[in-house]
């Protein structure tokens, strides 16, 4: 299994891509134990993107209490997911289509705007709010 992949996996199936680490961790656990599928498809995808670094490459950011996926992470997953939908011998796309999908996935996203650092101390105090409320629901 490839954790990197499964990170990214994680993280975008959650709001706003923001995870609290013993949510990241649950379901880690529940992927690795999950079967041989779960690890064949996340090597497919690590395979489309060979040098994959999830933190030095700016694809995953570490806040307090968890990890959140950035519009670059999310563009660099449609990629892996749109080459291996591709690849599959059950949709044959036409020529067309093809190209078309693999040019705006590889764009890369704009930068992220310089916010104030008043409005990002309120962004990550509303997200750990949210994660203690995710927390107590599923305790």
């Amino acid at each position: 299994m490839n954790f990197q992949v499964t990170v990214l996996k994680i993280l975008v199936s959650y709001p706003e891509g923001f995870a609290v680490m013993a949510d990241l961790k649950r379901d880690m656990a529940i992927l690795a134990t999950s079967g041989r599928e779960w690890a064949d498809r996340t090597k497919r995808l690590a395979s489309r993107v060979p040098d994959l670094d999830i933190f030095s490459h700016g694809l995953v950011e570490r806040t307090s209490g968890g990890w959140q996926i950035t519009a670059k992470g999310r563009a660099v997953l449609e990629f892996m997911e749109a080459r291996s939908a591709a690849a599959e011998p059950i949709q044959v796309p036409l020529v067309e289509e093809t190209t078309g999908a693999i040019v705006v996935a590889t764009q890369v996203p704009p930068l992220r705007q310089p916010v104030d650092r008043a409005k990002r101390r309120r962004e990550r105090r509303e997200r750990r709010r949210e994660a203690r409320e995710r927390a107590r629901a599923n305790a």
